[in-house]
């Protein structure tokens, strides 16, 4: 899973360059509440489109998994303070 989180980040590095580098720091100094702002805004456009996004077979296959397990009764929930915990130390 690290393997596709690292070509994502690689893929989105690439696509900022054709970006203007004064975009992108601005970006950067921005506080927190207005950097979540312009990504709402960003997922906002995007569900917009939202039919002509193409989702990936890969993340379709984990999907159907985690509804088969959830409808067997074997799926296993996390308590929210705990899975950020987890995600926390996962990319630390």
């Amino acid at each position: 899973m690290r393997f596709a989180r690292d070509s994502r980040l690689h893929r989105a590095r690439n696509l900022l360059k054709f970006y203007d580098m004064t975009t992108l720091e601005q970006i950067h100094h921005m506080p927190l509440h207005e950097k979540l702002l312009v990504m709402e805004a960003i997922w906002d456009d995007i569900a917009r489109e939202e039919k002509n996004l193409e989702v990936p077979q890969w993340h379709k296959d984990i999907l159907d998994e985690r509804e088969r397990l959830i409808g067997e009764g074997k799926a296993k929930f996390v308590d929210w303070e705990d899975a950020k915990q987890q995600i926390n130390e996962a990319t630390q």
